[in-house]
Formats: C-alpha cells, structure tokens, sequence
C-alpha cells in the first residue's frame, strides 16, 4: 500500500508536471515567460500535490535561485572574456564560468531527486544584467562587470546562508552549508577586482 501511495503521488507530480509545461507553451505563444517564474508555477502545483519529496515550498525557492544566480555568473562572465582585455577580469571570469559550472553540475541532480524544477535559461534579471554589461566597453565595462558580480554574489549568500539555517529538507541543508565558503570566496575576489579596477586611471 505505501508503494502504491508513493508511486501515485509521483505519476501526480509528473501529470501536473506535464501540464504546466503545456500551459507554459501555450502561454510563450503569446508572451514569453520568465523562466524562474515557470520553474516556480510547477514547483507550486507539485508543492500542492505533496510530491516534492520532505522539501517545503521555500526549500524549492533556494534551489530556483541558485540556479539562477549559477547561469547568471556564467553567461555573463562568458561576455566578460569577450569583451575585456583586463587580465584581472578574465581571471575572475574563468573562474566563475569553472566553479558555478560545477555547483550547477551538483544542483541539478539535487533538485531531480526532490522533483523540483530549475529555470533552464537565463531569467528576466539575468538576461537585463547581460544586455546592460553588453551595452558597455572598456574600463565602464570592467567596473560593471565587477560591480554585478560583488552583488549578485550577496545576493546569493544571504538566500544560501539562509537555506543553511533554515531549509526543512536536510540534503538541501547540508547543500547550501557546502555552497557558502565557495561564495564567500568568490565574493572576495569579486571585491578585490573591484578596488583595483577603481583605482585604476
């Protein structure tokens, strides 16, 4: 009987999966949807459902976001190799590009087994951040990109350092304890970036 309760919550959670994504599409025909907005429509109806596994609807939300932050940092650190001929910033770059690459390599078979959906492209936000750093050149360019970088990255610690105190799910919680002094890292070099580059004439 537990097997069967099981097994009929996951082909629940897989309907309702399906059915989002159709409402999606249909959606997408006639505006474009957000894609962390779609994740978090069919982390929702999932959430509705009890199939998302011990992890609450907040839980889902952690892993949305770092999801977003993850492609974020990396296409526009991507930008950043194209663009700057500061060594400096294609040292931080290459190393966002390497180590988000991998946390997103870690994610997305975390959230798979809690059945939670990750955005699958840049989100509104990331794609306004990558038009705007595009818009740039030169040292205004460099100083963008350092200063999108020392944020996104607070950004991120504070809702990763809050997953870690709070999440209810426990690999959740062991995840984002794992995440921060990567983060914390990677902020600290995004701040030293910025200084140099301030000084610089």
């Amino acid at each position: 009987m537990i097997t069967n309760f099981k097994t009929g919550k996951m082909l629940l959670g897989a309907a309702l999966f399906s059915m989002v994504l159709t409402v999606s599409s249909c959606k997408q025909e006639a505006k474009p949807e957000d894609t962390k907005e779609a994740a978090e429509e069919i982390n929702d109806a999932n959430n509705d459902a009890n199939v998302i596994s011990d992890a609450t609807e907040d839980d889902s939300k952690y892993l949305v976001a770092a999801a977003e932050t993850d492609m974020a940092e990396i296409e526009l650190s991507k930008l950043a190799l194209s663009k700057t001929s500061n060594a400096k910033v294609k040292e931080l770059a290459n190393m966002m590009i390497d180590q988000h690459t991998k946390a997103s390599e870690k994610l997305k078979p975390l959230a798979d087994s809690k059945q939670i959906a990750l955005p699958g492209a840049l989100t509104e936000d990331g794609k306004e951040h990558y038009e705007d750093l595009n818009k740039k050149a030169g040292k205004e360019f460099d100083e963008a990109y350092a200063d999108v970088m020392v944020k996104g990255h607070e950004d991120a610690i504070s809702k990763i350092k809050d997953a870690s105190e709070n999440a209810k799910d426990a690999e959740i919680k062991q995840w984002a304890a794992e995440m921060l002094p990567t983060l914390n890292t990677h902020l600290e070099h995004a701040k030293t970036l910025q200084d140099l580059i301030k000084k610089t004439k």
